[in-house]
Parts: C-alpha cells; sequence; structure tokens
C-alpha cells in the first residue's frame, strides 16, 4: 500500500522540536543537522565529486538508548508495530565487559551522519542523545521516522547479544512483502539489504554464523521498525557482542570500519 505524502511532503519539510514525556528521547527532537537550518532542501543541483549526495536524506536509527533499563514501565508499553502491538523499545544487549549496544549504536551512528553530511546528505537520527536519563524512541515512532520528510532511506543500526557457541558477524534484515504494510517498500529495501552487506564484506566483515541461511540477509515481519515505514528501510545487526566480534566493537579502528562499510552501502544504494 502507497502511504506516502505525496505533495504535502513539502508542508512537512519544516520540522519543529516537539517535546515528549519527560525523559524520552523522540524523533523530532533530532529534526535538524547540527549547524544546519532545519528546512530540507530536495534540489538535485549542486551535486559533485565533492558532494555525490547532495539534496538525499538519510535517516540513522541508533537502536535503543542508554537509560532504557532505568525507565521499565515505559519501555513495557504496548505500541502499535504494523498489524499488532509490541513493547515500545529494550534495553538491548552488551560485551560481557559492560560496553552497551545503545552506546555502539549512538557511536556508529554518529560517525555514519557525519561522514553521510560531508558527502552532502541532509541527515536525520532518531534519538539525540545517549543518557542514562532518556528512554526510547518507542518503535513506532523510529518506524515512522522519515516518512514525512520523504527520506531516501532508513538505516537502524544495532548489535545482537547471544551466547551461542561460536556466534559472530553480521546480518542485515529487510521487511518481507506484506500488505498493507511493506508491500511498497520491500523490493527497495531488499536493494538496500544488498548494498550494506555487500558494502560490509569489503571491510572484511563476515555474515552471521548464527542465522537460518548463512548469507547474512534476513526478512522479518514482526519488527515495528521496519514495519511502518514508508521509505525503503534495513535493520543491520552488525555483530555479536557476546562474542569474539566485542573486540572489534570496542575499538575506535574497529568502529570506524563499520562507518566504512555503511557509507559505502548507502553510497551504492543511492546511486
Amino acid at each position: 500500500m502507497l502511504r506516502r505524502l505525496g505533495a504535502v511532503l513539502l508542508v512537512a519539510l519544516v520540522v519543529g522540536a516537539v517535546p515528549g514525556p519527560t525523559g524520552a528521547d523522540t524523533w523530532p527532537l533530532e529534526s535538524r543537522n547540527e549547524g544546519a537550518p532545519a528546512t530540507i532542501s530536495l534540489s538535485q543541483s549542486g551535486r559533485s565529486a565533492g558532494v555525490p549526495l547532495a539534496g538525499r536524506v538519510v535517516v540513522i536509527d541508533p537502536g535503543h538508548q542508554l537509560g532504557n533499563h532505568r525507565f521499565p514501565a515505559r519501555i513495557n508499553g504496548q505500541v502499535p508495530a504494523g498489524g499488532f502491538t509490541k513493547p515500545c523499545n529494550t534495553t538491548g544487549t552488551s560485551t560481557n565487559g559492560g560496553y552497551p549496544e545503545a552506546t555502539f549504536a549512538w557511536q556508529v551512528s554518529r560517525l555514519v551522519a557525519r561522514r553521510l553530511r560531508d558527502l552532502g546528505a541532509t541527515v536525520r537520527l532518531t534519538r539525540h542523545s545517549n543518557r542514562q536519563d532518556r528512554w526510547g524512541p518507542c518503535v513506532d515512532e523510529r518506524g515512522r521516522a522519515g516518512n514525512a520528510i520523504g527520506a531516501d532511506l532508513k538505516l537502524s543500526v544495532h548489535a545482537d547479544g547471544t551466547y551461542a557457541a561460536g556466534a559472530r558477524g553480521f546480518h542485515v534484515i529487510a521487511p518481507p512483502d506484506r500488505a498493507p504494510w511493506t508491500n511498497d517498500i520491500f523490493r527497495p529495501s531488499r536493494r538496500l539489504a544488498a548494498a550494506v552487506k555487500g558494502a560490509l564484506l569489503s571491510q572484511r566483515f563476515g555474515v552471521a554464523t548464527y542465522i537460518a541461511g548463512g548469507d547474512g540477509l534476513d526478512v522479518r515481519s514482526d519488527l515495528g521498525t521496519l514495519n511502518l515505514s514508508d521509505v525503503p528501510t534495513v535493520m543491520v545487526e552488525l555483530g555479536n557482542m557476546r562474542g569474539s566480534d566485542a573486540r572489534v566493537m570496542t575499538s575506535a579502528p574497529g568502529r570506524a570500519r563499520y562507518t566504512r562499510g555503511l557509507v559505502a552501502g548507502v553510497r551504492a544504494f543511492l546511486g
């Protein structure tokens, strides 16, 4: 089902900072580029070798929030997730040494956002902080993020935390062909997933050893972040924080490699 807003998009391009419930870190709060005006220009002019992504709009969704564990009532509240309800959010996982998934996702997402902005893109983050006194945003807000502004794509950044023996590697999750929710975006989302996978492989990351199929790609219909999107979207689990991947995730050079892979995947998809 095509749910995009068409001509109404231009009205929604100026997005204000709307306060949410106390402690909530909500999508509208990250509605501006740092140091840039809130109005999004969709002009394709100005693209060059120096700014190849000029006019492109990318949403980056750093998974979870550092303070989610302090707000159990909030994050366990049920929200729409695409024909059913799910808890607002979860705490995420961590390495055995205590390095949180929320922090990893935040650090990588910020690096990706910075590089994409350097390349000329307008970038929106679904949360604007990584703090113990904040929670959310809920998966329904994350799922809709980018719809009203007509984003070119949305990338949700996560990591896994399985204790399965030898579990390591990344996988990219795309939505299925599921009417009336994702049947309009599943084809471009599959292309985005393939582009991200190829780019991560080029950075010498291996595909997940613990996901059925073993090709680094997965399709799921149970994720509100994917189900509620009207723009091409994928969720990437960059590795297993409870296994050998933790050594890469906790290092600045490792996070820089993840960043290069994700940026290259975005660029490949956007052509």
